[in-house]
């Protein structure tokens, strides 16, 4: 059901160029993943924000580890990571034999190893609407053990692997199948080790990035509707293909209308935040802290932020 509970959303820090992801560290200060590179943090809303560093790629995911390490899912130049002392290394470029195309989003687990996306090992971040109306399964799941310096590869054949969150026990991890409009889980302990099943499916709209909260719910960007012209022809390759290959302005635009699902861990949807006007649009990442919402975007400046979001109710 529609709503208009995101249009209490505040947008702050208008120098976040298009960051896609979002931070928060334990004292409370706002990193994002900028556009053209950077890694930036805001110690206050109306200060100019530290350079912490350059990727010299397209930075997309954020996340850290306890030690205070801010691992990096960037599209380019694959699986970094940041030091508190700010000194940039490379960690993972391949796995298996297969370089990255398009490293999307990052978690670190509980059990402190990094799991991650590569949305697609043919198209890169320029291309990626040729995969999504495509629709083939080039993206994989992948884990990175700092203890080890390996990379494993999960899950392979995914549509659009996207958005990453790890259970509060590391029992399981989630991944986003964009163009398929679900959340897939893998089962990383138990009987049911190595398993993976549908999370929750046929979402209203395109699932972008997602994260672990309290209370054992999981919140999830939900950054375009789901466009007829597209559902029309999900079982034509052949007319995907057309699609594709249209001049820009022809091909279908994301729509403004804003989404954020908070899910718990049975699949079930508890929170349902929406503005269909797009106050703050193109909503690719949700990270909760200290009651708060804070929200990245893939063409907005700034930061979206829902103050005590438990005051809408479920």
């Amino acid at each position: 059901m529609v709503n208009t509970k995101l249009q209490s959303v505040q947008v702050r820090y208008p120098a976040c160029l298009a960051c896609e992801d979002v931070a928060v560290d334990s004292m409370g200060r706002v990193y994002g993943a900028a556009i053209d590179g950077r890694i930036l943090r805001f110690t206050a809303e109306n200060k100019e924000p530290e350079v912490l560093a350059n990727t010299e790629g397209r930075p997309l995911g954020l996340d850290f580890d306890n030690a205070g390490n801010l691992y990096i899912a960037d599209a380019i130049k694959g699986l970094l990571r940041l030091s508190p002392t700010q000194q940039l290394s490379t960690l993972s470029l391949e796995s298996e034999g297969r370089p990255f195309k398009f490293v999307d989003d990052v978690e670190v687990g509980p059990d402190g190893k990094v799991y991650f996306s590569d949305a697609s090992d043919r198209w890169g971040i320029h291309g990626y609407k040729f995969d999504l109306l495509e629709h083939r399964p080039l993206g994989r799941l992948l884990v990175f053990d700092p203890t080890t310096n390996q990379t494993t590869t999960l899950l392979d054949s995914v549509y659009f692997a996207n958005g990453i969150a790890v259970a509060a026990d590391s029992s399981f991890v989630l991944v986003n199948e964009t163009s398929n409009y679900l959340t897939l889980r893998y089962q990383l302990m138990g009987p049911q080790q190595g398993k993976v099943d549908t999370f929750i499916q046929n979402l209203p709209a395109f699932p972008d990035g997602i994260s672990r909260g309290s209370d054992g719910i999981f919140w999830l960007a939900m950054i375009s509707p789901r466009n007829p012209r597209i559902d029309r022809f999900s079982t034509s390759p052949f007319m995907r293909k057309v699609i594709a290959r249209l001049p820009t302005w022809l091909q279908p635009a994301p729509a403004t209308h804003a989404g954020v699902l908070g899910i718990d861990s049975d699949g079930q949807v508890r929170y349902n935040f929406q503005d269909p006007n797009g106050k703050f649009s193109q909503i690719s990442s949700v990270q909760e802290w200290n009651g708060n919402l804070y929200l990245g975007s893939l063409e907005r400046a700034g930061v979206g932020i829902l103050e005590n979001f438990r005051q809408y109710g479920e």
